[in-house]
C-alpha cells in the first residue's frame, strides 16, 4: 500500500506533479496552453496557500506550491481548503463547486466553460494521491 502524504505539502506537490506528468499526454489535455491558481483559504495551520498549473501546447509544465500571492495565472480559483479537498478526495465536482459558489473564478468565462473537462481530468488524478487532509 502507498504511503499517505499530507495534502498540500512538497512531498504531495512532487506525487502530484510525477502522476499528472506520467498520467496526461498532451493529447488528453487537447494541446491546451493555459495557467490556473488555486487558492485555498482558511488551510489548517492558519495560512491561505496557492497550487499553480502550467500548460504548453498540452505538456504539463509546472506545479507550484506556496504560501500567499500566486503567480499571476490565465484562470484564478478561489475556495476554502475544505471545498478543495472534497474536490481531491472526489467527493464533490469542481463544476459543482463553482455553479453553487463554493468556488470563485476569475478569467475568461467561456475558455473556462470549453476546458471543464481538462480540469475534470486534472482533477481526477490528483484524487488517486492517498492523502492525509
Amino acid at each position: 500500500m502507498t504511503e499517505q502524504i499530507r495534502y498540500l505539502t512538497p512531498g504531495w506537490r512532487d506525487e502530484a506533479e510525477k502522476r499528472l506528468k506520467s498520467e496526461l499526454s498532451p493529447e488528453r489535455m487537447n494541446f491546451i496552453t493555459s495557467s490556473m491558481s488555486n487558492i485555498y483559504l482558511d488551510c489548517p495551520d492558519g495560512k491561505d496557500k496557492y497550487l499553480f498549473f502550467r500548460f504548453e501546447k498540452g505538456l504539463f509544465a509546472d506545479l507550484l506550491l506556496g504560501d500567499g500571492e500566486p503567480p499571476d495565472a490565465e484562470f484564478r480559483i478561489t475556495g476554502k481548503y475544505e471545498t478543495f479537498a472534497r474536490i481531491s478526495r472526489a467527493e464533490l465536482g469542481s463544476q459543482k463547486a463553482l455553479m453553487t459558489g463554493k468556488l470563485k473564478l476569475k478569467g475568461n468565462m467561456m475558455k473556462a466553460l470549453k476546458l471543464a473537462s481538462i480540469a475534470d481530468r486534472l482533477n481526477k488524478v490528483l484524487s488517486t494521491i492517498p492523502a492525509i487532509y
